[in-house]
């Protein structure tokens, strides 16, 4: 391996560039032009423009992109997470033009990214399931779902990131929802098919992190605990779980490492599991790529995933065994995102007029943008992930909730005071959390988060006023700016 192309932008793209620079290895980022000033596209050894209108379509186009790859000389692509990243078909195409990829095969991804699929092969695995029933036709499909009783949620089987999830807690319910999973199922990912799933009450959405060589070794590097959700996505995740003891931890990581091997996996991959206020844990699904949260399991155990997600794609076998990975401390993420909060985590866009990350012991930050940045609303809203280790869980919440009051981030809406808000919730403290923490809790959240963020809401406007004067702005009194304190 000598020569990437990322096939991606933002956090993850810088964040590739600079594990493959350190191990030697040149870069190129396919970059549509509104990526084209990013840092990513600074930092990286060359930039090949993509196009597509709008831009997301130029980071899906299958073709453009392995062009761009031999075009410009690459060996190896990285598709990084989201976009293609489990793409059965770009995967194969990459393949097929002789190209490294990086990642699981093109028929594992296949395998894991249907839904349906991922759980018979589950099920034939011995792993545990809630009980489910598949798309059979809508009738057919009715009379199933009403048989697993409520609540339970339809999803869309080539589903992903939260998307194409409905929940349905009645009969009246159902063929609504239904119709609006397989539309948004059709929209998102191009197949309409769905299936509904026994909706397991305050479940926890635990995740095992595996390493997998070509020669059939596979570990894993502990579970990461990502219950904080809204709408279905994650926006705090942590390792370790409070919920998982060791003999709970020795169970569901050996069931993950067990499918792993029965399909055969390659590369680094996440294996979902839901677990239940009775401690049962049910499987979910197969994520087949990097996932968003893969940093706090690099905080606890010292490891970089993506040069060992390079090291692997260039055939490499693991040098360690299951018994010299260990897990040091405790580490939380927060998804720093552009969305105004209040107004139902509405997507914001707008000019990043100051943008100032926090610094100190056990903090690091995985960010994709800089002061001036024009923020839109073409692509994902995350900005930024805030990544925070301590010796212990509450040293780590208290050093998390100082960083982000020292996260100084003006111009668009963000939720930064909202996760402050969240991270002083007593439930959490305690580690009382669940999927549907953020669905009781909000308006407390929001409440307190109004409080504490009066004074900033003033002081941004002010500094957006001065910064750019043609902003919207409610506030316009340059000596608010005398109270900011970072």
């Amino acid at each position: 391996m000598k020569h990437i192309l990322v096939a991606n932008r933002g956090e993850i793209a810088l964040r590739i560039i600079r594990t493959a620079h350190r191990l030697g290895i040149k870069t190129t980022l396919a970059a549509h032009a509104v990526d084209l000033q990013s840092i990513a596209a600074q930092t990286a050894g060359q930039t090949a423009q993509i196009f597509g209108d709008p831009p997301v379509s130029a980071y899906l186009d299958i073709p453009q992109l392995t062009k761009v790859a031999l075009d410009y000389g690459c060996d190896t692509v990285h598709p990084g997470y989201g976009f293609l990243s489990e793409n059965a078909a770009f995967a194969a195409q990459v393949e097929a033009a002789g190209l490294c990829w990086v990642g699981p095969s093109p028929d594992v991804i296949g395998l894991m990214g249907d839904k349906i699929r991922a759980r018979e092969f589950a099920h034939r695995c011995g792993l545990p399931l809630v009980p489910f029933a598949l798309d059979s036709g809508h009738r057919e499909f009715r009379d199933a779902v009403l048989a697993l009783r409520f609540p339970v949620l339809i999803k869309a089987a080539a589903g992903g990131g939260g998307k194409g999830i409905k929940i349905v807690r009645q009969e009246m319910e159902l063929d609504r929802a239904i119709t609006q999973a397989r539309s948004e199922a059709l929209r998102y990912f191009g197949d309409e098919r769905v299936y509904a799933e026994r909706f397991v009450e305050r479940p926890r959405h635990i995740e095992v992190q595996i390493l997998a060589d070509q020669f059939g070794k596979v570990i894993h590097l502990g579970e990461r605990e990502c219950s904080i959700q809204r709408r279905f996505q994650k926006i705090i995740e942590e390792t370790p779980s409070v919920a998982i003891d060791p003999d709970l931890r020795s169970k569901i990581c050996g069931a993950a490492v067990a499918l792993a091997k029965a399909s055969q996996y390659r590369n680094a991959g996440t294996v979902e599991f839901i677990l239940g206020p009775d401690r049962e844990f049910y499987f979910l699904e197969v994520n087949t790529r990097l996932q968003v949260e893969h940093p706090v399991t690099e905080l606890v155990t010292g490891l970089d995933l993506v040069e060992w997600q390079l090291r692997i794609a260039s055939g490499e076998a693991l040098p360690f065994e299951q018994s010299d990975v260990a897990s040091n401390g405790h580490a939380i993420e927060c998804r720093i995102n552009a969305e105004d909060v209040p107004s139902g985590f509405v997507p914001s866009s707008g000019i990043l007029a100051r943008y100032i990350e926090p610094h100190g012991e056990g903090i690091r930050v995985d960010s994709g943008v800089c002061e001036l940045d024009r923020l839109t609303s073409s692509f994902d809203p995350m900005l930024a992930k805030l990544i925070v280790w301590g010796p212990d869980r509450g040293s780590t919440i208290a050093r998390t909730e100082e960083a982000l009051r020292n996260f100084c981030l003006l111009g668009p809406e963000t939720n930064i005071a909202y996760l402050r808000a969240l991270l002083k919730q007593p439930e959490y403290v305690a580690g009382h959390i669940d999927t549907g923490f953020i669905d009781r809790h909000h308006e407390e959240i929001l409440r307190f988060m109004q409080v504490e963020s009066r004074l900033d809401a003033r002081v941004t406007a002010a500094f957006v006023a001065l910064m750019i004067p043609e902003a919207r702005v409610s506030y316009s009194s340059l000596s608010e700016l005398g109270a900011w304190k970072n």
